[in-house]
């Protein structure tokens, strides 16, 4: 054998470079299913039944094609629990000459069959990831020299680079890079109205297999598996991608960051766990937004914020990732030391936004940005607890979770982590973000226009007192407790003169609520 060509559970992409020269004479592809991938953070079931029936219909594709393919199943009876394992073992067995892989997603995984090559003293071929816009070493080149890194710069850049939502001579349609000020309308009391049905990809034989499967091996897992019907291979992405364009793209903008209960996927495109296993391409979406715009289907509000995700905050996370590895992960600019509560990975909590936005989290696996931003990531941020643990989480409830993406987002936007300097000193700003995304209970009750506060004992406007909202009250904690840090910066200035106002015993009397919360009590 020649090649063997690594494809792992987020490569599902038969136009990726560790194919460029494969010859079925003499290479083979290797896929495996292991344990380690769902253990080593508490992956919920909907994550794991994505993954592996993706994994299972892009397989079947390959043998379609007549490409020889060695796979190992998770339940084959002499499976092997880790990537590494199942590597050196086939390793020894196939012989190969060249292990031939795309660059990976996962700082872990790269590291681990680094290491198994090394040991077998085989080179490992490392390709360039084609899917992304930019390149790692170009997002460094962006960076080099800057004294703070901004996503919008970036963006910028990337839409001239790329001709995206320009006109002929080169400038941003309507005048101006973004619009995010016309997209952040708010329900008011009577509700979204009628929303778009999701597309919904109902199991066939092969997927149900994989959900019986999973049901069974990981049984103590979060999550539930009755309501599964994500899109597993491309055609499926594809269909998925072609009912966003034509049915809540044109809504997406004004309300992309409002929400609702029970309403769980709104005008939100559902696409980044398609995107996310390389099923489909973001070039393919950004050029199909692009596209219903200059037809005069979707505004250019809408166009331009759903393409900022994709063109902007998607690269823009990986390269802060890949270069800043694997140091990042460990940052905690805020000291934060807390716990997890446990209802995270229940939903039991007496909060209704909490309850909500983690039941549907556990139903799906999937919750929008917002509900993940400033939801359950607010919350923790307030709380104080850890980012390593918030990281984990995210990572193991969300179908669309891959390290790569998923880690900046939450260390650096949700939790304000990554703001320290390279000696570890505190910095004004982040990587992700130049303020922690901090508000009181009210916010959450503007943009549901109520709704995800009815029926719940506390109240939004209340600071203290035993009905008072535990976001209001952790929200002025979290502003006592980094008073000094916060005192002069440029966008977090006014939130903290607000304190001025507040006398020694108020102070006090919200540290000892804000300590009730924190040991779990009263409800919670």
């Amino acid at each position: 054998m020649r090649h063997l060509v690594l494809v792992l559970g987020d490569q599902l992409d038969e136009a990726a470079s560790a194919f460029d020269d494969f010859d079925t004479a003499q290479d083979a592809v290797w896929m495996a299913e292991v344990a380690e991938e769902s253990t080593h953070v508490w992956s919920s079931q909907p994550r794991t039944a994505l993954f592996l029936a993706a994994m299972r219909a892009f397989a079947q594709s390959l043998r379609e094609r007549g490409w020889p393919l060695h796979y190992q199943h998770l339940d084959d009876a002499q499976a092997a629990p880790s990537l590494a394992e199942a590597l050196a073992r086939d390793i020894r067995a196939l012989q190969p000459q060249t292990l031939v892989m795309t660059a990976p997603g996962d700082w872990r995984v790269l590291q681990a069959l680094r290491g198994v090559a090394k040991d077998l003293g085989l080179p490992l071929d490392l390709r360039d990831d084609r899917h992304f816009f930019a390149t790692v070493r170009e997002f460094a080149a962006h960076t080099k020299g800057r004294k703070q890194l901004r996503m919008e710069y970036f963006y910028r850049e990337q839409r001239a680079r790329h001709r995206v939502l320009l006109d002929e001579a080169g400038e941003p349609l309507g005048g101006q890079w973004n619009f995010d000020a016309e997209n952040r309308e708010a329900f008011g009391p009577q509700g979204p109205g009628l929303v778009p049905p999701a597309p919904r990809f109902a199991p066939d034989a092969r997927t149900a297999g994989v959900l019986a499967l999973v049901r069974d091996r990981f049984a103590a897992h979060p999550g539930q598996l009755d309501d599964f019907a994500w899109p597993v291979t491309r055609a499926q992405a594809l269909q998925a991608l072609d009912d966003f364009i034509e049915h809540r793209l044109p809504q997406f903008g004004l309300w992309q960051d409002a929400m609702w209960p029970g309403e769980p996927f709104l005008w939100h495109s559902l696409l980044a766990s398609s995107l996310n296993l390389k099923l489909i391409t973001p070039r393919e979406v950004v050029a199909k937004a692009e596209a219903a715009h200059r037809a005069g289907h979707v505004p250019l509000a809408a166009a331009e914020g759903f393409i900022r995700q994709i063109l902007g905050w998607r690269e823009y996370v990986r390269g802060i990732y890949w270069t800043q590895m694997p140091d990042y992960a460990e940052r905690n600019a805020l000291d934060a030391q807390a716990e997890l509560p446990a209802w995270y990975w229940t939903g039991e909590v007496g909060m209704a936004c909490l309850r909500d936005a983690i039941g549907q989290t556990l139903r799906h696996g999937y919750a929008h940005h917002i509900q993940r931003l400033m939801v359950t990531g607010l919350y923790a941020l307030l709380l104080g607890v850890r980012p390593q643990r918030v990281h984990e989480w995210y990572l193991a409830v969300y179908v669309d979770a891959v390290e790569w993406v998923e880690l900046p987002n939450t260390l650096g936007m949700s939790q304000f982590a990554d703001g320290t300097l390279p000696d570890g000193r505190p910095a004004p700003f982040g990587a992700m973000a130049s303020k922690p995304y901090i508000a009181s209970g009210q916010y959450i009750q503007r943009m549901s226009g109520g709704a995800a506060c009815q029926g719940c004992r506390f109240k939004p406007a209340k600071r203290t007192g035993p009905d008072a909202c535990p976001y209001t009250t952790l929200y002025w904690d979290f502003l006592l407790r980094h008073e000094a840090r916060f005192a002069k910066h440029p966008r977090l200035a006014l939130q903290v003169k607000n304190l001025a106002r507040m006398d020694e015993a108020e102070r006090k009397v919200i540290r000892l609520q804000a300590e009730a919360w924190k040991a779990g009590g009263s409800g919670l």
